[in-house]
């Protein structure tokens, strides 16, 4: 025991004399045994022993794909493990170091996403929760509040939140056929929420901490070996010789923009010298083609370029696994959302002359800046949001509690039996009406025009507004 702690001295009095010397060593693979004794490592040492030993025991007994994805999950773990160690031996890297860094990480992920496609396993929602799970562990991307993410700690949360979809599913099926199901649905939650989120709370509350003497990230090829740095930009030319710089060239040429325009006014001669004289039928209202008639041929030459949108690329996306984005779509009769979830939302953008089709049942769906676009949907669990929209129709095959619509003109509401009990809320808005079923199977819509003018009284010290009824005389 003596022994060990004298070398210990040791080895920390070395350090000492090298760093009061001025020599700072960089970081190096044989660094490596010195990072492992970081208490952050340790720590992530104890968080994978306590949470992630449990989940695999629990899918042990299971076995089957439930226990094929737990070893991809243990496997993502160990990786994130590798990743925090090189933290601390690395410089904080650019964008392009940083996805080379990620690389590990990424594949593993994609291994478990991997396993939820194709034919649906029975254990499904076992597979969905631990794949979607493992988005937690990219907190280790942080970079700084302009990089597109939340803090590590709500990051944690935010990805659990979507894994949790699936996880109360394995709950409520197995609650009362098998405790192994039950405990590893419990057991996973817990790794994450209090085990992932506390190690980051403790640790790492604002992101990795890079080393400031390491080395830098290098970005490594398919082959296994350092991609080479890329070319250096070539020096800039010389300076051309002194004889083309001289007065004697330069003024042998004639002068040309204003230089030329000054020097024509202090010569003498008169202004209007050079102007050509202007006929009778250079007039403009004397020409015969002043006319703005478009021929045929410019408008189909105008038709026929394809249209798109000054704001950007068209998108049709889901961002973090929580928004599907649709943006800057224009004339596509076709688009379509068959694969969300109600812990999802779809936000629409700028889309024009559109239709899109969610086929499922999502959080929230909100259309803003739309023109002459038709959107169908299943069922929402918050609400359906119209705003900034001209000439938009929004028809609801299911469900919502509510609809607003804000600064629109033009909007028409089709809405189903089982909606009609939504709250519509109108605001700055004009021409909205609302379509409802008829009595029978058979039966017509009917159409109700929702007021957009009101009259506003004061009786009994206080405004009465109702809406403005127009009758014919």
């Amino acid at each position: 025991m003596e022994e060990k702690l004298v070398q210990r001295l040791e080895a920390a009095v070395s350090r000492l004399e090298a760093l009061s010397a001025g020599f700072r060593p960089s970081a190096s693979p044989e660094d490596a045994p010195d990072a492992a004794l970081d208490p952050s490592i340790a720590g992530f040492d104890d968080l994978m022993q306590k949470y992630v030993g449990r989940v695999s025991a629990a899918a042990e007994k299971i076995g089957g794909k439930v226990l094929e994805v737990t070893k991809i999950l243990e496997e993502a773990f160990s990786v994130q493990k590798d990743l925090l160690v090189k933290v601390k031996q690395s410089q904080k890297p650019d964008l392009t170091g940083l996805a080379e860094f990620l690389k590990p990480l990424n594949e593993v992920v994609m291994k478990a996403n991997a396993l939820t496609e194709g034919r649906r396993s029975d254990f499904f929602n076992h597979l969905k929760t631990a794949a979607d799970s493992l988005a937690a562990l990219f907190w280790i991307a942080y970079s700084g509040k302009d990089c597109g993410m939340s803090l590590p700690i709500a990051h944690v949360e935010e990805s659990w939140q979507m894994a949790e979809f699936y996880n109360n599913k394995v709950l409520v099926e197995y609650r009362n056929k098998d405790a192994d199901h039950v405990e590893w649905a419990k057991a996973i939650k817990e790794l994450y929420l209090p085990g992932l989120r506390d190690y980051v709370k403790s640790f790492y509350p604002l992101g990795p901490v890079w080393s400031t003497t390491g080395r830098t990230t290098v970005a490594v090829s398919t082959s296994g070996q350092p991609r080479a740095p890329p070319p250096k930009t070539p020096a800039p030319p010389p300076p051309p010789p002194a004889s083309l710089l001289s007065s004697d060239t330069t003024s042998s040429r004639p002068k040309e923009g204003m230089s030329a325009v000054f020097q024509e006014i202090s010569s003498g001669k008169p202004v209007t010298a050079g102007l050509r004289k202007l006929t009778a039928d250079m007039k403009t209202k004397n020409r015969a083609d002043r006319t703005g008639v478009v021929g045929v041929s410019e408008k189909e030459a105008r038709s026929s370029s394809p249209s798109f949108s000054k704001a950007g690329p068209p998108k049709l996306e889901l961002q973090m696994g929580r928004k599907w984005v649709v943006e800057n779509q224009i004339g596509r009769k076709n688009l379509v959302i068959d694969d969300c979830d109600p812990k999802q939302s779809v936000y629409v953008f700028g889309c024009k002359d559109s239709v899109l089709q969610v086929k499922g049942k999502v959080n929230n769906i909100t259309i803003d800046k739309c023109t002459k676009m038709g959107i169908v949907f299943m069922d929402v669990v918050a609400a359906c949001e119209i705003v900034n929209c001209n000439g938009v129709e929004v028809q609801c095959q299911g469900s919502a509690p509510t609809i607003s619509v804000d600064n629109t003109g033009g909007c028409q509401l089709y809405l189903s039996k089982d909606a009609l009990r939504a709250s519509i809320t109108t605001a700055k808005s004009s021409e909205i009406n609302v379509l409802v079923p008829g009595t029978g199977p058979d039966g017509d819509w009917g159409e109700h025009a929702l007021p957009q003018q009101f009259v506003h009284s004061y009786k009994d010290g206080h405004f009465v507004t109702s809406p403005v009824s127009h009758s014919g005389g």
